[in-house]
């Protein structure tokens, strides 16, 4: 029970805190998503990512295939031909990766044959939103089991089942990987929240931290009287008793009096042919509140600007209210000290323009 290393949270709201987690933490995590990934000694894990993250390294990762017996690949980088090299010469079972390294590497296989990645039992994607199209792109082109997965350093993890259908897997994140696990969706009241409403996710259980390292006032915000830690995140149960995830909290746009969750904006504009990656910001507006500003990674600015960006959202049934005010174009994201796309540093360059 003893304190096996101190990790950094992800700092998009603040200086970074600084996270305990033991050695008991770690390997019930390993040994309990090992189960959900039905992980035996004949599997090949390959960290693509770097095993200083939970993810690669007890997700199962690294822990959980070497508990099991299976073999365990390092990765000599993150891109995409040395992970698929890696897999076509290694036998590869299951690796795990974060969205942008997916749309890469399937980028790499349209126009590169000599790769096999039949070898592949499972593909974890999780670090940030999968996007439902990406995921009914893995599901259809990958000869794998997609699994999705969603972790929070403090704690949590909830994945999607091998035996769970396509459909199902595309648009959920599963549900917690241990029965000892506590999981509440509240309102801004602490007052539980129907099935299909979006709320804030609660979770305690036997490997979520009680407390941040020397952290008294941050722990009082973070933590209920009973013990269950505030993931900050927006989630939903769905109709099949599953979690849906839907974002950051503090990233909701409230525009004009409306609640609009970035997230579900960027999962729209993902859906159009030409637009590869976006993320939304809220920027302040003096007459609005905040407007909408979407940023986008696309093969060619040319074609595509707000007139067309409406059209577009308009033909699918994406509400007024929703729409983007102003669009940027961007060839490389801005990330935290973590990795994530710092959506500060995006609010700041939307002001500028």
């Amino acid at each position: 029970y003893e304190t096996a290393v101190l990790l950094l949270s992800g700092g998009t709201t603040g200086v970074p805190k600084l996270i305990p987690r033991t050695h008991t933490d770690y390997m019930y995590n390993a040994r309990m998503s090992a189960k959900r990934c039905r992980l035996d000694s004949s599997d090949v894990y390959l960290a693509s990512l770097p095993v200083a993250h939970n993810f690669p390294l007890c997700c199962p990762g690294l822990l959980g295939t070497l508990d099991v017996g299976g073999k365990v690949v390092l990765a000599s980088a993150t891109s995409p031909d040395d992970i698929l090299d890696a897999i076509t010469e290694e036998g590869v079972t299951i690796t795990a990766l974060v969205p942008a390294m997916v749309t890469v590497c399937m980028e790499m296989l349209e126009w590169d044959e000599d790769y096999d990645i039949s070898s592949l039992r499972i593909l974890q994607v999780g670090g940030a939103m999968l996007e439902d199209s990406l995921a009914d792109k893995i599901i259809e082109e990958w000869p794998c089991k997609l699994m999705q997965v969603f972790g929070t350093a403090e704690g949590l993890l909830s994945f999607t089942s091998p035996e769970d259908e396509g459909s199902l897997i595309a648009r959920c994140q599963g549900t917690p990987v241990s029965p000892a696990d506590e999981v509440k969706i509240v309102d801004e009241e602490d007052k539980a929240v129907p099935e299909g409403v979006f709320g804030e996710l609660l979770s305690r259980g036997p490997y979520t931290i009680d407390g941040y390292y020397m952290a008294e006032e941050a722990n009082k915000k973070s933590f209920t009287p009973d013990g269950f830690y505030r993931t900050g995140d927006k989630a939903m149960w769905t109709k099949d008793g599953r979690l849906r995830l839907g974002g950051r909290i503090k990233e909701q746009i409230n525009r004009a009096g409306e609640k609009i969750m970035p997230s579900e904006i960027e999962a729209y504009l993902c859906r159009h042919s030409k637009i590869k990656e976006a993320a939304v910001v809220g920027v302040p507006d003096e007459t609005l509140g905040n407007r909408i500003c979407a940023f986008l990674v696309t093969d060619d600015e040319a074609g595509i600007d707000l007139q067309e960006i409406h059209r577009f959202l308009r033909e699918i049934g994406v509400a007024a209210y929703k729409m983007p005010d102003q669009i940027e174009w961007v060839e490389t994201w801005p990330l935290t000290s973590v990795g994530k796309i710092d959506k500060k540093a995006l609010e700041r360059m939307a002001q500028e323009k």
